[in-house]
């Protein structure tokens, strides 16, 4: 029996904590204030600030925008941000994805203060992530691991496919997994195109899927009895859909999360929870006088 794994539950676990911890900080007279720096004007951005900002508020965290012209220059961009990084008041920042074409978004997120990267894009935080140290992780990478985790399955050992090997998701979750000492195998654009993909997704225990691309994965092709988190979120003519062909894969996997209303309510919980970490490792710093 196939059971689906809605976001909402966890979600809404993860914002208690959240919020208790924040109502602490608060007594002690620290507020979080979040800072959302957006170029141009990106409908999919929109939605998304929508839904921080409304999660913001139910955790008591602070949430700013600053929006820039699309036509804004690295150089602005870049000043703007050291001006947010400088700023002790604010206790993280995101940059809105996607940039303008003209911009070179991975020299932006690199600029960001470590201590303020809530959404885990720095090669300080990545490579912490990478060697196994506590640090400001990727929030749907931390997502999709926690949504993995409340199914109470054994990872050690259990065969994990990546579909998917972006910077702040396929690769993130594929190290998180390896922690756990699952075996773990990372498929991409290349994978697919020379004809390998579905060998490899017929054979995954657990199958996590982030590319962005309606339905690249068959139902039919899935494990029976498979564990399947799809990340993908695609605006169709008849809505929003994932990576995966929902239907038929739910007639085969043990858990299959939705699109919407499985990962990104989760996602955006595990944000906040980066705020307060944030907020921690600034504290440590300003008491050690020194970087942590």
């Amino acid at each position: 029996m196939n059971k689906i794994l809605y976001g909402k539950s966890i979600a809404d676990g993860m914002m208690r904590k959240v919020a208790v911890e924040i109502t602490e900080l608060k007594k002690r007279n620290t507020v979080p204030l979040l800072m959302t720096l957006e170029v141009g004007e990106d409908p999919a951005s929109k939605v998304y600030m929508t839904s921080q900002r409304r999660n913001a508020a139910k955790v008591g965290i602070e949430l700013e925008t600053i929006e820039l012209a699309e036509g804004v220059s690295q150089k602005r961009l870049l000043g703007v941000l050291d001006n947010i990084n400088r700023d002790p008041y604010i206790s993280g920042v995101i940059l809105q994805m996607p940039l303008p074409s003209h911009l070179d978004a991975k020299m932006a997120q690199w600029n960001i203060d470590r201590f303020k990267d809530v959404e885990g894009v720095t090669p300080y935080n990545l490579g912490r992530l990478f060697l196994g140290v506590p640090g400001l992780m990727p929030c749907t990478a931390q997502a999709i691991a926690a949504m993995i985790k409340s199914t109470g399955v054994d990872l050690r050992g259990k065969e994990v496919v990546v579909i998917g090997n972006s910077d702040i998701v396929g690769k993130p979750v594929a190290i998180m997994m390896l922690k756990e000492e699952a075996t773990v195998t990372v498929c991409h654009i290349a994978t697919d195109q020379k004809g390998y993909l579905e060998e490899h997704v017929r054979r995954a225990e657990i199958l996590i899927v982030a590319t962005g691309n309606p339905s690249l994965i068959k139902g039919e092709w899935i494990k029976e009895g498979a564990i399947v988190i799809d990340a993908g979120i695609n605006s169709v003519d008849n809505g929003i859909v994932g990576d995966v062909e929902f239907e038929e894969a739910s007639k085969r996997a043990s858990f299959i999360t939705p699109v919407p209303g499985g990962v990104g309510a989760v996602t955006v919980a595990y944000l906040m929870k980066n705020v307060v970490e944030a907020v921690k490792m600034q504290q440590t710093e300003n008491s050690l006088g020194k970087k942590v």
